[in-house]
């Protein structure tokens, strides 16, 4: 029986993974069908939870007793475009130079679910007395979607593990908290007129102006937790990212809108940011824009809202991936993951640890270290003993 799953089966998935073109706005059902093709041919069957449209499916498979507890070893398929980036080699075939392996997904986050793939024979090749279970989602890169209906069937349709481990790139540190992910759309209607007669109209930009810069006074009025020195940086935080108003500059703009987040600390909701927002506009900017015209307006829509994730720091997933990883601390990071859609489904213990250095994640030549591999496959062997012990 191998000590440690092999790194060239684990490279040589990577490899079929990556040559997936998994954009989040295509179909992850060819790389989807091929994992169940894999694990078939290794004897162990997949559930497919397929999307409202059928275009996607998460897969969800289980390694030993077919129960609910153990681990679960969580990942997403989906990886972000590569347009208007400069590649040296064809991202969506894994390159090797030097020690590094490079492709779309390399690291976020397919260099995990490699691993936890090539695992899989010595996970069967022990006496495993708790279950190890495979949940592979879709549409995490555009606001960690595709996993919520996986979640939703933990306990019925699907074995609920007692705890998840997401494999986000971690460089196999062990993550216990990162902030959340809020996102908005304000669109803010005012009054045209001609420029040299500006008090007839409702200038949508000048609006939009008041309310970003009411942002910046939100975002520094708000209290600093202990929490907040674990991250970087450390606070929460409020960005606006896109904005555009406007016909000609003669005119006074009618249309303004701008995308925003929040991105909040645990404890942090920014649902509350969004009234302390609409409380401003309706108090502050509407009663200017309704005395010139009473059809002008202000309108916030939530695009997505992933919250803060935390789990306590005396739990055993905690304590179980500090063992596996080899690691005596916990960091927070300020990126989101799927984390709290467990969470948010009853499963309150999980950590994120998994191969890779999230500054690689996005970016042009998109790469893994292989030592990175190596650790995981440490990792992904150690926890096959401990589910058998």
């Amino acid at each position: 029986m191998p000590f440690e799953p092999s790194l060239e089966d684990a490279i040589e998935i990577l490899a079929r993974l990556v040559a997936f073109d998994t954009v989040s706005e295509r179909s992850n059902l060819a790389l989807i069908d091929y994992v169940r093709d894999h694990l078939a041919g290794l004897g162990v069957a997949s559930e497919l939870i397929e999307s409202p449209d059928g275009a996607k499916a998460n897969l969800f498979a289980t390694i030993g007793p077919r129960e609910g507890g153990g681990i679960g070893l969580s990942g997403h398929t989906d990886v972000v475009p590569v347009e208007g980036q400069s590649w040296q080699s064809d991202p969506f075939t894994l390159t090797r130079r030097g020690d590094r392996l490079y492709g779309r997904g390399a690291c976020d986050m397919k260099g995990f679910l490699a691993c936890a793939l090539a695992a899989v024979p010595l996970f069967q090749a022990q006496p495993l007395r708790r279950p190890i279970h495979l949940l592979f989602s879709y549409d995490e890169e555009v606001g960690c979607m595709g996993v919520i209906p996986m979640v939703a069937e933990l306990g019925k349709r699907l074995p609920k593990p007692a705890m998840v481990i997401v494999g986000e790139p971690t460089s196999m540190q062990v993550v216990d908290a990162h902030k959340g992910a809020a996102r908005y759309h304000t669109r803010i209607t005012g009054r045209e007129a001609h420029s040299s007669m500006a008090h007839l109209g409702v200038n949508a930009i000048h609006c939009a102006a008041q309310l970003i810069a009411h942002m910046r006074e939100i975002e520094a009025a708000l209290e600093t937790p202990d929490i907040a020195r674990r991250f970087a940086p450390p606070r929460t935080t409020l960005h606006v990212g896109r904005i555009e108003g406007g016909t000609a500059l003669n005119i006074v703009p009618r249309t303004c809108a701008f995308e925003w987040e929040v991105r909040p600390l645990p404890g942090v909701h920014a649902s509350d940011i969004v009234a302390d927002l609409e409380r401003f506009a309706a108090e502050q900017v509407l009663p200017a824009m309704h005395a010139v015209d009473p059809d002008t307006g202000i309108e916030t829509a939530i695009v997505n809202d992933i919250p803060a994730f935390l789990v306590a720091s005396d739990a055993e997933v905690v304590s179980l991936a500090r063992s596996l990883s080899g690691r005596n601390e916990t960091r927070a990071v300020s990126y989101m993951t799927e984390a709290p859609r467990f969470q948010e489904g009853g499963l309150e213990a999980v950590v994120v640890c998994g191969p890779g250095d999230i500054a690689q994640a996005h970016a042009p030549d998109e790469f893994i270290a292989i030592s990175e591999i190596e650790r995981c496959l440490g990792f992904m062997a150690r926890l096959a003993r401990w589910a058998a012990a």
